[in-house]
């Protein structure tokens, strides 16, 4: 699909100059003749950039940028001036515009600058667009009892630097329950770096968390910051700590104590300001009775435990998370959502989840895709049950 440009100018032979070069690019081009119709314009329709001269009637250049702002913060705004109007189009920039043509535009310039305008829109589209993504998969949502104890204990908790052992079977979102805790705290605007403990090889768990200086081993062959470094004023969330081998449990026992790093290979103690938040589908002290773990880390870790129940113990938030993954699911196609009957949601209530909340998720994924307009008691029984 072609891309838009909405040229302003209250010069016809310029409009036409500058449409008939950005046309045989590839553009759709659209014109306005003054700063008023441009405005009314930006405000009825979509446009992917905007080229618009400085001195106008009605609107100059400066107004009908600070409107666009406000109308559609996203779109770029190229400023184009003439000589006498550079001071201007500098201030321009200051305002929010993407950059400056000065008159007569030099051709490689002009669609150099609007090729990267346009990238840039691309880039802060594709942010918005993860950013809900993954504020919609960070959603806890539930109403039921053991839901409410984790939400409250997470709003008493976040604010601290309290260090805090989130416990639960495989798939309930224990790391839901991290980064919400990360988002409440006062560390919300630095870094939450994750490590799972589990998929790290037990000889590689040491430079992934501490970093390492070159030639400390054969393949370090230059210097790895590591996690811990990575995290520095933010959170650390270390997903399957009971994984973690016993050199590593010992380092950590010490970075915890004392706030200091050293890197494998490496003699210089690093300082770090970093919260720790754990998380494990094991039983811990069950893990320190066969040796498995440090009673003293547990100790370091656990200051705060929050248990995430299993969705087989909170049945009653099924048709809650269900329509809030259809909803989700629909957003991430791009298709309509799709309506569920009570007898497919009694069917659900009644399965045995042994994968929690990521296999609803995928289960209802899979409905979606293979039902049709209604998903109904048939479709469960077909796609889902054993």
């Amino acid at each position: 699909m072609a891309q838009t440009i909405l040229i302003v100018d209250d010069e016809k032979a310029i409009r036409k100059t500058l449409s008939e070069i950005l046309s045989f690019e590839g553009f759709t081009v659209e014109e306005a003749a003054d700063g008023a119709e441009a405005v009314k314009k930006i405000s009825e329709n979509n446009y992917d950039c905007v080229l618009c001269d400085i001195k106008m009637p009605k609107l100059d250049g400066i107004e009908v940028l600070e409107q666009t702002r406000e109308l559609k913060p996203d779109i770029p705004f190229i400023v184009i001036s003439g000589h006498g109007n550079i001071e201007t189009a500098v201030d321009a920039v200051k305002k929010g515009a993407f950059d400056y043509i000065s008159k007569p535009p030099d051709l490689n310039r002009l669609l150099i600058t609007i090729r990267n305008a346009m990238d840039k829109k691309s880039l802060m589209t594709e942010t918005k667009q993860l950013r809900r993504r993954i504020s919609r998969s960070a959603d806890m949502v539930g109403e039921s009892a053991g839901m409410l104890k984790v939400r409250e204990t997470i709003e008493k908790v976040a604010p601290t630097d309290a260090r805090v052992l989130i416990t639960g079977e495989n798939g309930v979102g224990k790391e839901l329950v991290a980064r919400r805790i990360h988002e409440l705290s006062n560390r919300a605007n630095a870094p939450l770096i994750e490590v799972n403990c589990a998929a790290i090889p037990s000889e590689l768990i040491e430079s992934e968390l501490f970093g390492h200086e070159k030639g400390s081993f054969t393949s370090a062959i230059k210097q790895r910051i590591g996690k811990f470094e990575q995290a520095n004023g933010g959170t650390l969330f270390l997903d399957e700590i009971g994984d973690m081998s016993h050199d590593a449990q010992a380092k950590m026992l010490r970075a915890l104590q004392e706030g200091k790093i050293t890197r494998v290979g490496g003699d210089k103690e690093i300082k770090v300001d970093v919260r720790v938040i754990a998380a494990t589908n094991k039983d811990l002290m069950k893990e320190v009775e066969e040796k498995n773990f440090r009673l003293d880390l547990y100790h370091r870790l656990s200051v705060i435990l929050i248990h995430v129940p299993s969705l087989n113990d909170r049945r009653d938030d099924i048709p809650m998370l269900v329509n809030h993954f259809l909803k989700d699911i629909s957003e991430e196609y791009k298709q309509p959502a799709k309506q569920i009957d009570e007898n497919a949601i009694d069917m659900l209530k009644q399965y045995n989840w042994t994968g929690n909340i990521r296999e609803l998720r995928n289960v209802m994924e899979r409905l979606m895709i293979l039902s049709d307009k209604k998903i109904t008691k048939k479709d469960v029984e077909m796609y889902i049950t054993k």
